[in-house]
């Protein structure tokens, strides 16, 4: 890959899967164990990164995939 090639943004859809299961987000911090300010940035795609060990927790506690909740922006959404 050169430098040249552009590196897509990663898209969190996080909200759209708590609505689709009815969850709080204040719910879905405490069962993954992190603080809701965290989960807020993780919501609003501020984050560098994020551990697998987490992302584990949410799928479980949202009964999805990473999939569901993380997509690939394309060029048109920056």
């Amino acid at each position: 890959m050169s430098d040249a090639t552009p590196i897509p943004d990663i898209v969190v859809t996080l909200d759209v899967m708590l609505a689709r299961r009815k969850m709080k987000a204040k719910d879905l911090a405490a069962f993954v164990g992190i603080t809701e300010a965290n989960l807020s940035l993780l919501r609003s795609g501020k984050v560098k990164g994020v551990r697998f060990e987490t992302l584990a927790r949410i799928c479980t506690a949202l009964d999805c995939r990473p999939g569901d909740i993380l997509d690939i922006a394309s060029g048109t959404e920056r």
